[in-house]
């Protein structure tokens, strides 16, 4: 599925629609003129779009073959989930939906525009339930909702600030025990993921996590190499480290001996060892030899820093990264502290942080987490004082737990439809439609197994982030490439997206 279509789809759900005022009308009336409203202007503007030729045709024989190869399969699952469905449901009824869903993804191209077309109906008649249970259809509706859904008791940005205060302690210690070492020089830590984004699915298992670029010491340099060696979805590095020369006079005035030029035995004599006897394997950086000592340094620097006079430091298993928690008898706060090295000069870490089952020690997975908190940061900035979108991602995140949807998939939706429109759409009188155009944009994925990387190949990015070359040119990466390779993931996919958005739906309507 071409992204340009994906983001065509997005576009479309973010276009306002003028609200009809006229006194002679009953709220009914008027919402209905609204939602024929909505429908013409979509039309409109995917004319136009068409006629600037930015939703392509599929352009090859062998992609709509695929497609309906899948989709047969879908026809034959679809059918099983719906019986499923009916037993599992306790209302029983599934609108006709599976029906609609196996019939639309039949035609190839045409399953986009005639599923879009489906869910703008299904959302239109949900908007309409939820007007006739008794909720008016203006301003207020956002604050209905708001009362309706069962939000998570979080206090992110106290716990935010509280962490940053303790990492920035511990920065201190860092740059003055590690100063005139041969380990890793640490910068000032970065705070990343959902909490430092502004938002969590639960209450209970809150992670405040922060990324610490490393730099490498005097005598060394590091050198990141693409680990090839077989096919991933996710790109592996491995950092080579390699000692340089430093005979000069400026580092022998330091009494610094050169590791490449000096005898070993004068060196064994006089001079601490270099970082590759310390923390590398086969002239690697160890992400878990690396962990260790990250460990022996927050433990040893615990006792020197403010906040150990009233809180108590408990750490926690992990091999590739710090995890600790701290409390006080009131509060508590986990904290993870991952470490890694900065591509260049951008936004683009390769981190301790695994992204499979079984990481190798000396393989550090590429992340893009500095870069997403820092889109995040921008569109607080932008975002009006009762702006939901962190609201939004919330619900569905949270309403997610359970099925095989990943968090980050709904994430990546969210930032991907926060890219493409005004953030002034995202008020409280908005709530209900920006979470009805969420869970459209669901669907339509899990129809067209696709959902593109906000990152990697996106040449829409603000132009405050920034991106390694070949991160700019790679194409978009799917993160539901799993449905599209593997007929019965979609098959249930397609099952578990039917069964969240009717708890979507009874959630709106007061039926939880």
């Amino acid at each position: 599925m071409n992204s340009i279509v994906l983001l065509f789809v997005l576009l479309k759900s973010l276009i306002h629609y003028p609200q009809l005022v006229g006194d002679s009308w009953d709220e009914a009336t008027r919402f209905r003129m609204e939602v024929r409203a909505k429908q013409l202007e979509w039309e409109r503007i995917q004319q136009e779009l068409e006629a600037e030729q930015l939703t392509p045709k599929q352009n090859n024989g062998a992609n709509e073959e695929e497609a309906r190869n899948g989709d047969a399969n879908e026809d034959a699952g679809v059918g099983n989930a719906e019986e499923d469905d009916a037993n599992q449901e306790e209302d029983g009824n599934d609108d006709g939906n599976g029906q609609e869903d196996g019939h639309v993804a039949a035609n190839g191209e045409d399953n986009i525009e005639n599923v879009n077309e489906a869910a703008n109906a299904e959302n239109n008649d949900l908007a309409l339930a939820v007007y006739e249970a008794g909720t008016v259809f203006d301003d207020n509706i956002g604050r209905v909702l708001m009362e309706r859904i069962q939000w998570p008791v979080q206090e992110l940005q106290a716990g935010c600030e509280w962490t940053q205060n303790l990492m920035d302690n511990y920065a201190l210690y860092f740059g003055h025990i590690l100063s005139n070492s041969f380990y890793p020089g640490l910068q000032r830590a970065i705070g990343v993921g959902s909490a430092f984004e502004g938002w969590s699915p639960r209450e209970q298992d809150v992670v405040y996590k922060v990324l610490i670029p490393m730099t490498p010491p005097r005598g060394h340099s590091f050198h990141l190499e693409l680990d090839s060696a077989e096919e991933r979805h996710v790109r592996n590095f491995r950092v080579r480290v390699q000692l340089e020369c430093t005979c000069t006079k400026e580092q022998q005035a330091e009494s610094m001996l050169c590791f490449l030029h000096h005898p070993e035995e004068e060196l064994r004599s006089n001079q601490d060892p270099s970082l590759l006897d310390t923390l590398c394997t086969d002239s690697y950086l160890d992400v878990q030899k690396t962990a260790r000592w990250f460990y022996q340094l927050v433990r040893a620097i615990w006792p020197a820093l403010p906040q150990s006079h009233n809180w108590h430091l408990k750490l926690l298993p992990s091999t590739r990264s710090c995890q600790f928690q701290v409390t006080n008898g009131r509060e508590s706060f986990r904290i993870e502290m991952l470490f890694g090295v900065r591509r260049g000069d951008s936004d683009i870490f390769v981190s301790s942080q695994p992204r499979e089952a079984h990481t190798q020690s000396t393989a550090w997975p590429e992340t893009y987490a500095v870069a997403e908190a820092k889109f995040f940061k921008h569109i607080a900035k932008q975002a009006p004082r009762d702006s939901l979108h962190l609201k939004c991602l919330q619900f569905f995140t949270r309403l997610l737990l359970g099925f095989t949807f990943s968090t980050y998939a709904m994430k990546t939706i969210v930032m991907h439809m926060l890219n493409v429109g005004p953030v002034s759409q995202w008020r409280r009188r908005h709530f209900l439609n920006r979470l009805l155009d969420i869970s459209r944009c669901l669907r339509v994925s899990v129809l067209v197994k696709r959902v593109n990387h906000f990152i990697v190949g996106n040449q829409r990015l603000p132009h405050y982030i920034h991106l390694p070359p070949d991160i700019q040119a790679a194409p978009p990466y799917n993160l539901f490439h799993q449905l599209a390779e593997e007929p019965a993931a979609h098959t249930q996919a397609t099952y578990e997206c039917r069964i969240l958005l009717k708890r979507f739906k009874r959630i709106l309507l007061g039926e939880q």
